[in-house]
């Protein structure tokens, strides 16, 4: 559009209009000659920021055609990348900062009426939320009865989350975890995050724990952890959201193995 006024003036009207426009009625406008209108309008077509329509003549004669203004999508990628830039240089407050807006998101979205009572619960509200918000969900058959896995074919800013996983991932992970737990699995229900396990693939690592055998409770820097105690072990507490795996795979689990589980655990 180089720094034309009076093509800016044109696309700033078709903006503004509630339909489309033609030529005769910018001319009458704008006060200029409808040649040179059409002039302006035909470079603003090239250009991709006006769209053509056609329209019933007025009266017998041919028809008109009509511009309006081609609606730009909003940069959201650029913009989630400005705010990630915001949240300061310590990755885990950068963390914790993601982890509760997306509990604000969560708890802003309609969870449904599907209440929590089993893993199965767990996993089907979150795959329904999940795939709600555009991740294309899959239930990964690596799962047992205390664990169940979800694989994220998809994610609308995967390109973000290549750069800032604490940010981008701590807001899903904070998500997933309120609308559990607003479906009734409060206490209930660990969730874990665990982005690329292969260049295009996150995993979301849902376990259903007897209350009795964890405990919620948040380090003394703010980070929240689960505390999972292990039969002649001390305590050991992992991280909710992983490190980006860069090409691993998810955890192969064979059911009734608790061996092969907690070495899996302590793998991933």
């Amino acid at each position: 559009m180089s720094d034309s006024w009076p093509r800016r003036r044109l696309l700033a009207i078709l903006r503004g209009a509630s339909e489309p426009l033609d030529a005769q009625e910018l001319a009458r406008i704008t006060g200029q000659h409808v040649t040179t209108v059409r002039f302006h309008l035909d470079v603003l077509t090239r250009e991709s920021l006006v769209r053509q329509f056609q329209q019933p003549p007025r009266g017998r004669g041919r028809p008109r055609i009509g511009y309006s203004a081609v609606q730009r999508s909003v940069g959201y990628q650029e913009l989630a990348q400005v705010l990630a830039d915001q949240l300061g240089p310590d990755p885990r407050r950068r963390s914790e900062a993601a982890i509760a807006a997306g509990r604000s998101w969560g708890a802003k979205l309609d969870a449904g009426d599907h209440r929590v009572e089993s893993l199965e619960d767990a996993k089907d509200v979150a795959m329904t939320v999940l795939s709600e918000l555009g991740f294309a969900p899959e239930r990964d058959p690596n799962e047992t009865t205390e664990q169940a896995l979800i694989r994220l074919t998809a994610c609308p800013l995967r390109e973000l989350a290549r750069t800032h996983s604490e940010v981008v991932c701590g807001v899903h992970l904070g998500l997933i975890k309120e609308v559990l737990e607003r479906s009734g699995a409060r206490g209930e229900v660990n969730v874990r995050l665990h982005p690329f396990v292969e260049p295009e693939l996150c995993v979301v690592r849902l376990e259903m724990m007897a209350r009795r055998e964890q405990e919620m409770r948040r380090e003394p820097d703010g980070r929240e952890v689960v505390t999972v105690p292990v039969a002649g072990d001390a305590a050991a507490a992992e991280p909710l959201i992983a490190p980006p795996s860069g090409g691993r795979v998810a955890p192969q689990l064979r059911n009734g193995d608790p061996n092969v589980a907690k070495q899996s655990a302590q793998q991933w």
